[in-house]
């Protein structure tokens, strides 16, 4: 019985890495779009906890939020493509939810669980860079 295996199957390991890519990557992508689509009025509100001013600010967020996104759910350049949203998350939880409840916080420490799990295991066979040998 494979419920009960404790055996690695590279193909079924290889589907798990393609379906957290696809997944995340969409729902990432899907948090970044009105942000690019809304830019000009977002950016006279948008948050700014690093300091460095509401419109650099959005841009780093829609850069990761739907250019990281849409690099990690085709498995093109994905370990490089966490990076920024490893980042973004940290400053997520840790500065914009810091003092906030762990319950508040949920969904932003999946996120962020997700892409440092992407950054190490790398995207897998069925990924654009095991296509091109990266």
């Amino acid at each position: 019985m494979k419920l009960l295996s404790s055996k690695v199957n590279s193909g079924a390991l290889n589907f798990a890495l393609l379906l957290q890519r696809v997944v995340f990557g969409a729902l990432i992508m899907m948090h970044g779009w009105p942000k690019l689509v809304n830019f000009a009025s977002k950016a006279q509100t948008f948050s700014d906890p690093l300091g460095i001013g509401r419109t650099p600010s959005l841009i780093l967020v829609i850069f990761a939020e739907f250019f990281c996104g849409a690099l990690v759910l085709m498995g093109l350049l994905t370990r490089l493509a966490t990076v920024p949203l490893i980042i973004l998350f940290c400053v997520i939880v840790f500065m914009i939810h810091g003092n906030d409840p762990v319950m508040q916080k949920e969904a932003a420490v999946m996120f962020l669980g997700m892409w440092v799990s992407i950054l190490c295991t790398g995207p897998g066979r069925y990924s654009l860079d095991a296509a091109i040998g990266k």
